[in-house]
């Protein structure tokens, strides 16, 4: 029942998403909508809820089988990204670069938070 309710916690927020994309006609996913909202509401209340932290891990395990559809998709649309392709190598190289430095500062903060912590205790 944890599961079910943490899960029903992100059906809400990608439905908030898709809902603010019709309205307002944004060219963004609504499930990525959905996540910034998930994701400023967690920041505001500064804690994540054992349900949602149990349904996220569940599907953080099946990731790959989320992520695969869409990306066997661009191989079928593989033929309008000619005479783009720079743009597009370009774009992920530097997407996963600030992913990596974004994960790393994160970390780093993180980490030194955690043993300034520890210190005081």
């Amino acid at each position: 029942m944890v599961v079910l309710r943490g899960f029903l916690v992100l059906v809400v927020f990608f439905l908030l998403g898709e809902a603010v994309r019709v309205l307002v006609g944004l060219p963004i996913s609504g499930g990525v909508l959905g996540m910034v909202m998930a994701t400023f509401t967690l920041m505001l209340r500064g804690r994540v809820t054992d349900e949602l932290a149990a349904a996220s891990q569940g599907l953080i395990s099946v990731l790959v089988l989320l992520i695969t559809p869409g990306v066997v998709g661009v191989f079928f649309i593989a033929d309008q990204f000619a005479g783009h392709w720079t743009a597009v190598v370009v774009a992920l190289v530097v997407g996963t670069l600030l992913s990596v430095f974004t994960t790393l500062l994160l970390m780093k903060r993180l980490t030194t938070e955690q043993a300034r912590g520890d210190q005081h205790d």
